[in-house]
């Protein structure tokens, strides 16, 4: 089997999308949930088995846009979807 110029240029873009999916991969860059008195009962819902789609129903009774604004460059929900805050928001690993 003979190595050609195009088996290199194969191996060379392997290479560079691996090594690109390892470079844009790392620890979590959004804000994980805080474990404080507010937010543990979403920790024990979770612990109980809840889905995380069940859990993220509850979000919206404090983080409505009003009693706990939303920061300018948080993206906006779009129109009648769920709340889908565990997401992207991991809970805190204890």
């Amino acid at each position: 089997m003979t190595f050609r110029k195009r088996d290199g240029l194969f191996l060379l873009i392997v290479a560079a999308v691996f090594i690109t999916f390892y470079v844009i991969s790392g620890s979590i860059k959004t804000t994980r949930v805080p474990y404080d008195e507010t937010h543990r009962p979403f920790y024990e819902m979770r612990e109980a088995g809840m889905k995380k789609i069940e859990v993220d129903a509850q979000c919206e009774q404090c983080h409505d846009g009003e009693q706990i604004a939303f920061p300018p460059e948080h993206p906006a929900k779009p129109g009648d979807a769920p709340m889908r805050c565990l997401f992207c928001h991991k809970l805190e690993d204890r």
